[in-house]
């Protein structure tokens, strides 16, 4: 038997390749869950988070699967039942960010956000829950500061985390008969891959401004809240959002 705050549990965590999904990975392998990394295109980037918590003798899988797929999502729910034979946590972190002004807003744009930052938590959600057992289990869900802090530039970027936040709300009500307890994580500006990638990190220095905290998060700012959201230590939390911003609202 493992130990730690999640010893002997399985986890599933989309879009845990980089960033503060591989940092969640790795945290709840820390605490003694066996982990279901899912990726989406960065096979090599999964196979070095699930090397690292080996590393740290844990237990870990990559399994390739778009959430945003119905063909695709039920992949890595069944890989944790084949590899460690039950399913205890989901963390809906997949997803993506573009901003754009309203003039710019396209079709395309919105679609692809809405896919995967809303569709994908449904489908994966659907999934989990149609697996966990008697014991129910906890659905973490990725949300964001903007769904509420609203800044210009990022309108369907918000709407995709707000709709998070409503769903996270629903979603408890509907699973609590089953012990599924449901919440979110609202991260503030995280430095990140993607961060650098989208060009968000030219924005580092005015975010640091205006955080209470005088600087932007990194990935291991966040996982120690999913893994109190999935472990008993929040046991009567459900329905619930939490903010880890530095003081950012």
């Amino acid at each position: 038997m493992t130990s730690g705050k999640l010893a002997d549990k399985v986890a599933v965590v989309t879009g845990a390749s980089k960033g503060i999904g591989a940092a969640i990975a790795r945290a709840l392998g820390a605490e003694g869950a066996s982990v279901v990394v899912n990726y989406a295109s960065s096979r090599a980037d999964a196979e070095r988070v699930v090397d690292s918590i080996l590393a740290s003798g844990g237990k870990a899988i990559a399994v390739q699967a778009d959430v945003s797929q119905s063909s695709d999502v039920a992949r890595p729910f069944e890989a944790a039942l084949a590899a460690f034979g039950r399913l205890d946590i989901l963390v809906n972190n997949a997803g993506i960010y573009q901003g754009a002004m309203l003039s710019d807003i396209t079709e395309e744009l919105f679609h692809r956000h809405f896919n995967l930052n809303v569709l994908g938590l449904i489908l994966a959600t659907q999934e989990a829950a149609k697996r966990m057992g008697a014991n129910g289990g906890s659905i973490v869900n990725t949300s964001s500061v903007l769904s509420t802090l609203s800044l210009p530039g990022n309108g369907v970027y918000n709407a995709t985390k707000s709709a998070v936040d409503g769903l996270t709300r629903t979603f408890a009500k509907e699973l609590a008969p089953r012990k599924i307890r449901v919440n979110s994580v609202n991260p503030g500006l995280v430095e990140t891959e993607g961060l650098h990638a989208t060009g968000g990190m030219q924005h580092r220095d005015h975010m640091a401004m205006i955080t209470p905290l005088g600087r932007i998060g990194q990935p291991t700012d966040i996982s120690p809240g999913v893994v109190f959201l999935c472990s008993d230590d929040s046991g009567w939390m459900t329905g619930e959002s939490l903010y880890l911003t530095g003081g950012l609202r």
